[in-house]
């Protein structure tokens, strides 16, 4: 992960936080009791229980570290003292695929927030990238996996 700050809304701080606590809680009491349990069974070189128990651990360990980091580099954004007239972390962007011409609407957000059948995006994912800084009239054009979208900036609120 870079050194580079997360935006994240106070809810989304919390969320992830709260996760954190659960994984290195009851999810990490479990696995380990799991792995005790395993080893207990004698022989580990053949012990596939043991093996697995210690292969959850690892990734159980890893999603902890991952958390921790993200949290590290996090900054709580007030969203009181973001510009109005541009699109920014935590805007609702309303635009209109130039393409297909029908409208959407995108909620920019940081993670722990994102929802993507809401369509609550990242701001660092492609789609969040390309809208960032752009005003009402502007089109963005952006690379995403399918090829390019081109979308007009139709309005900018705040949820």
């Amino acid at each position: 992960m870079t050194d580079e700050r997360i935006p994240m809304t106070r809810e989304g701080y919390d969320k992830l936080k709260a996760e954190l606590e659960r994984l290195q809680g009851t999810e990490m009491i479990a696995v380990t009791q799991r792995v005790a349990a395993a080893r207990a069974m004698g022989d580990l070189s053949e012990n596939a229980e043991y093996h697995a128990a210690r292969e959850d651990q690892g990734h159980l360990q890893a999603r902890i570290d991952h958390l921790k980091s993200k949290l590290a580099l996090a900054v709580i954004v007030d969203p009181a003292s973001l510009p109005r007239d541009t699109v920014v972390f935590n805007s609702l962007v309303r635009v209109k695929d130039l393409d297909l011409e029908e409208e959407e609407e995108y909620h920019l957000v940081g993670p722990g927030d994102e929802d993507y059948d809401n369509n609550k995006i990242l701001t660092t994912s492609p789609i969040g990238q390309g809208l960032l800084g752009k005003k009402p009239g502007e089109v963005a054009e952006i690379q995403v996996p399918m090829g390019k979208v081109r979308f007009e900036i139709l309005d900018i609120s705040f949820p």
